[in-house]
């Protein structure tokens, strides 16, 4: 992790970031568009979000697809058809033993309950909460059908102009 991505990162979403661990993910102007986050903060304290995104034309997209329902569309969509339903559950199965891996033996004070959780620290995957976990997934892990049909309705994928330049 640079110090140049951080303070975009710290640009981007209006704070610090928390559990921040890298960049994974670029956008066609080379910022920062999804973070990889620590299972834990320095204080130990969980944060269930591995892929974060950062990008505000993204993040403000993906917005926009859950004020218009999406969660509950895109939740309904992975019980009614199997391939998404498939390719959930194989994300999820991914994200648990990306944050095994991650938190390297750490188990901070929920004593590595979070470790278990799915995609945007949710108990339940097939309960989807946030599409923007779901987008960062997808961006960052390709192949995960769920997060790429969400990305598709993102139009367009990438801003005709840097969103994010310092300024």
């Amino acid at each position: 992790m640079s110090e140049e991505d951080r303070a975009a990162v710290e640009r981007q979403i209006g704070r610090p970031p928390r559990a921040f661990r890298r960049v994974v993910v670029r956008c066609p102007f080379g910022l920062p568009a999804v973070t990889e986050q620590s299972p834990y903060d320095n204080a130990g304290e969980p944060f269930p979000t591995t892929y974060y995104l950062t990008c505000r034309h993204l993040v403000a997209a993906v917005a926009r697809l859950e004020a218009a329902g999406g969660v509950e569309r895109f939740a309904e969509a992975a019980r009614a058809e199997p391939g998404l339903r498939v390719s959930l559950h194989e994300a999820t199965a991914r994200q648990r033993e990306l944050r095994r891996a991650l938190a390297a033996g750490a188990t901070g004070s929920d004593r590595g309950a979070s470790l278990e959780l799915g995609i945007g620290g949710a108990a339940k995957p097939e309960r989807l909460k946030c599409l923007h976990a779901h987008a960062a997934f997808a961006l960052a892990q390709p192949g995960y059908l769920l997060g790429e049909r969400i990305l598709a309705e993102v139009e367009p994928l990438w801003p005709d102009r840097c969103c994010s330049a310092p300024g």
